[in-house]
C-alpha cells in the first residue's frame, strides 16, 4: 500500500521524488469535464423521501471539512483559487441523496461550460422532479451521474 502525504496542497507518494495528482479529469463525448471514476465513483446515503424533500435538508447533512476539501484539491492536483478555478462539489448532490464521503467529492471546474454553476441548476431541477413525484430518486441519480460511473451506498 502506498503512503499518501499532503504537503501544502500537493500529494506526495511515498517513494516518489515529486508531487503528482493521483486523479485525472475526464471528458465525455460532448467535452463536459467529469471526475476520475476511480477516485470519485459517487456515493449515496439511505434517505427517506420525506427527509430529502423537506426544505433545509441539505443543511442538516452537509459536512465537508476544510481538510477534506484540501485533500480533494490535492488528489486532482487542482490549484485552490476561490471563484476562479473550481469548487469541491458532490458528484451525486446532497439534494439527490448524495453522501459527504470522499468518494463522492471532486474539484468541479467552473469552466468550460457546463461547469459547477450549470450543474447546480440541473441538481435543482432533478430535485424538484423527484419531490413532485415526476421521477424516482434512482432515475434522477442515473440521469445525473455520467454513464459508466458507478455508485456506492454508504
Amino acid at each position: 500500500m502506498r503512503t499518501i502525504t499532503i504537503i501544502g496542497g500537493a500529494v506526495l507518494l511515498a517513494g516518489t521524488a515529486f508531487a503528482q495528482p493521483l486523479a485525472h479529469y475526464q471528458k465525455d463525448s460532448d467535452g463536459v469535464i467529469l471526475p476520475d471514476p476511480q477516485a470519485t465513483p459517487g456515493a449515496t446515503l439511505s434517505v427517506t423521501m420525506h427527509h430529502l424533500c423537506t426544505p433545509g435538508y441539505t443543511k442538516t447533512v452537509r459536512n465537508v471539512t476544510p481538510q477534506e476539501k484540501q485533500h480533494i484539491y490535492a488528489l486532482y492536483g487542482a490549484k485552490v483559487q476561490p471563484k476562479v478555478c473550481c469548487e469541491v462539489d458532490h458528484l451525486i448532490s446532497l439534494e439527490l441523496g448524495g453522501s459527504n464521503d470522499l468518494t463522492n467529492l471532486w474539484p468541479q471546474p467552473y469552466a468550460p461550460k457546463p461547469g459547477a454553476h450549470e450543474k447546480d441548476k440541473l441538481e435543482n431541477a432533478l430535485h424538484k422532479a423527484v419531490c413532485d413525484g415526476n421521477m424516482t430518486l434512482q432515475e434522477a441519480q442515473k440521469k445525473y451521474v455520467p454513464t459508466g460511473m458507478r455508485r456506492t451506498r454508504r
